[in-house]
């Protein structure tokens, strides 16, 4: 079955992080609470004790070790260079006191739209979507023009409305792409509860696992291509072995949250985490 054609990466290679050209916003806008995935609390606007004068992470090669696990499966899409290099034009917060604040509030807007592109960009790789290609396009568009507003504009978007609308075309992505699977399976639905499941060796082709919880799910195996894993929690779920090439909208961070093996099919746009067991 060819149903996609091969991820371009120079069409996403502006929605990957690039965090030399970032000026760590991830690590200072966002909060996080002490957990499994954070070792210590932190609040929003307040840098990470782990940030680096150069922006960097200082610990980064060994995040999960040091208890950051969220950390090493966060993506901003490529936000965070946008903003640091195209928003404020390379004017860090450091040194501009008095619009650090707003840097920080005009950050997770723009990684939600940068999000909302990933998904649009890959939408129109599927040979089926031939019908709503258009529409997908018009939306490429008008998300793109959002994330290049001033900071006093992007703080005004609607971001939940704009979602509403992204996601209508979405699901049709979805419903075309996976239309065309042979015996697609009817079993799956969105937001269904997989928690710890046993689906070892599962046919799952051609599902809709929407905002599924797969934490900690036993999907050694499976047969996951073209199914629809938007928003599905893929925490220490295990897909060593499981075939996903060609599923919808799965992204790195997604992969980053799982764990794997050499033998897990990746999409093409994906890369294999440094932590998964590469040996067996």
């Amino acid at each position: 079955m060819s149903n996609q054609i091969t991820l371009d990466d120079n069409l996403l290679n502006h929605l990957r992080a690039d965090c030399e050209n970032c000026f760590g916003l991830c690590c200072v806008a966002l909060p996080y609470a002490k957990s499994a995935d954070f070792a210590f609390n932190k609040d929003s606007g307040t840098p990470c004790r782990n940030l680096q004068s150069n922006y960097l992470c200082g610990i980064h090669k060994d995040l999960r070790n040091k208890g950051f696990r969220g950390c090493s499966a966060y993506e901003c899409f490529g936000a965070g260079q946008k903003v640091s290099q195209v928003t404020y034009k390379g004017k860090d917060w450091r040194t501009n006191k008095a619009v650090a604040q707003e840097m920080f509030d005009v950050y997770p807007i723009v990684q939600q739209l940068h999000e909302m592109l990933w998904y649009l960009n890959e939408a129109i790789t599927f040979e089926a979507v031939k019908p709503i290609l258009k529409e997908l396009q018009v939306s490429i568009n008008e998300t793109e023009e959002l994330t290049k507003q001033s900071p006093d504009d992007i703080l005004t978007i609607n971001v939940t409305e704009h979602r509403a609308k992204v996601n209508q075309l979405l699901i049709r992505t979805s419903e075309l792409v996976r239309g065309k699977v042979t015996k697609k399976q009817k079993n799956t639905r969105r937001g269904m509860d997989y928690l710890g499941a046993k689906l070892r060796g599962a046919n799952l082709k051609g599902g809709n696992l929407r905002g599924a919880l797969l934490i900690a799910a036993d999907l050694r195996n499976a047969d996951l291509r073209w199914s629809d894993v938007i928003g599905a929690d893929f925490r220490d779920a295990d897909i060593s072995g499981a075939n996903l090439t060609g599923s919808i909208f799965l992204t790195q961070a997604q992969v980053n949250a799982a764990k794997g093996n050499k033998h897990t099919k990746l999409p093409s746009a994906l890369v294999m985490p440094a932590h998964w067991n590469q040996e067996e």
